[in-house]
């Protein structure tokens, strides 16, 4: 049985993290609900902004993100649909309950001064585009039923996937898996990953060989203001 059952927070770079609470409080309407030195990692802020009591929109930033050169194509998509570098964000999708609410963001967009396209009706979803800062691709969106999967997965594309049917079957209906109440030990630099990779030479190796007790023991975990 799947337990992800939703997004808690996406977290994003930026080089200006004042402008970027600016536009998604402003523009959007969003709440920041925190904003705090990241846990764990040198001169760098993280700042979350309330879609709803579970999740967030969070930016992270540090001196060093604004070194970093910006390609379209590469670094960003630019647009909702162009090409980015495989692994990266290519649009975000945030989601309204229903037409009345996306009409009313669209015109609150569009009052901003922000070029707004659409709405689009895709069938499972309709939805309108428009630019964030630093090259945002941002979507806003909403669905009136529950994606039916025997109407949207499309025997062509599945096969330009290489996906079997065998694969498929067990793709739409993952098996169970029978949790070890935590018990699981943490693989090591030389299992078959996926990896973190962007660590200093060494400091993979050693995070893995910490335990989960030491290194939860060493985060910083309370609010920086104490509330009555």
């Amino acid at each position: 049985m799947n337990k992800v059952d939703g997004l808690h927070h996406i977290a994003i770079c930026t080089a200006d993290m004042k402008s970027q609470i600016e536009y998604f409080t402003d523009v959007l309407g969003m709440e920041l609900v925190a904003l705090y030195w990241m846990h764990g990692v040198a001169n760098t802020w993280h700042g979350f902004l309330r879609l709803n009591d579970e999740s967030a929109i969070a930016f992270v930033q540090n001196p060093d993100v604004e070194k970093i050169p910006v390609e379209l194509g590469k670094t960003h998509a630019g647009n909702p649909g162009a090409n980015v570098s495989r692994g990266v964000m290519q649009h975000l999708a945030l989601r309204v309950k229903n037409d009345a609410e996306l009409m009313a963001m669209r015109d609150r967009i569009r009052a901003k001064g922000i070029p707004v396209l659409g709405p689009l009706d895709h069938g499972m979803c309709k939805s309108i585009y428009f630019a964030g800062l630093e090259n945002l691709c941002l979507e806003l969106s909403y669905s009136s039923e529950a994606i039916d999967a025997r109407a949207w997965i499309d025997p062509e594309v599945v096969a330009l996937a290489g996906i079997t049917p065998l694969e498929l079957a067990r793709y739409k209906k993952p098996g169970d898996y029978k949790d070890q109440g935590g018990s699981v030990k943490q693989p090591g630099v030389d299992a078959p990953g996926p990896h973190m990779t962007n660590y200093p030479p060494g400091v993979y190796r050693r995070i893995l060989s910490t335990s989960d007790e030491m290194m939860s023991a060493g985060i910083e975990n309370q609010p920086p203001v104490k509330v009555a």
